[in-house]
């Protein structure tokens, strides 16, 4: 699939390239925190470099693993094939991806926020119907407060309000709910929001 130019991909197809130069394959903060809420099928919707998905993979899950980054996903591919991993990894643009199947774990961590502010509400909703009964949620997005805009496309990012993440999940049992800030180059910082959530049985 061809891609179209974007600041955003194209800033992290250079970090992601960086990571497996340097053989830097660590989850982060976000992805150590859902670890233990990984089961069944799994939908990692913006998986990056794929380590979480490998993490997923490995305690049995069958993975569906999606991102814009041509590197990430050569990098997975080859990765999934080499150590014999139940990973399905893709490119896509997933500003306009139309997620067809449910599942039982759906992860979005730090992509959400590089979309438009209505293509990230909705790209929410659909992640959050497309969560089985049951399922759980795993969504991590930048949030107002952060000073940190390099990887943005000046017209087409969303920083979310810090509670608006929680609130779009009120009608299930949150988990897990954090806030967290890291400092970033040029004396700014990131601020996230983070979510884990299960989607409630009806009454």
């Amino acid at each position: 699939m061809s891609m179209s130019s974007n600041r955003s991909v194209d800033y992290f197809d250079v970090q992601f390239r960086h990571q497996v130069d340097t053989g830097d394959l660590q989850l982060n903060p976000f992805e150590e925190a859902a670890l233990p809420h990984l089961r069944g099928r799994l939908l990692d919707f913006g998986c990056g470099m794929g380590n979480l998905a490998v993490a997923a993979a490995k305690r049995g899950c069958s993975v569906v693993a999606l991102d814009a980054s041509n590197a990430a996903i050569s990098h997975l591919q080859n990765r999934a094939k080499r150590e014999s991993l139940d990973i399905d990894a893709m490119q896509a643009d997933l500003r306009s991806f139309e997620v067809s199947e449910d599942f039982d774990t759906i992860v979005s961590i730090g992509l959400l926020m590089f979309f438009d502010r209505p293509t990230a509400y909705r790209s929410l909703a659909t992640l959050q119907a497309r969560v089985r009964v049951g399922g759980t949620a795993v969504v991590n997005v930048m949030i107002e407060g952060s000073t940190y805009m390099a990887m943005f496309e000046p017209e087409a990012h969303c920083l979310f309000p810090p509670r608006a993440l929680e609130e779009r999940f009120a009608d299930w049992k949150i988990l897990y709910s954090a806030l967290s800030e890291f400092p970033a180059p040029d004396n700014s910082v990131k601020s996230f929001a983070t979510v884990i959530a299960q989607k409630k049985v009806a009454q």
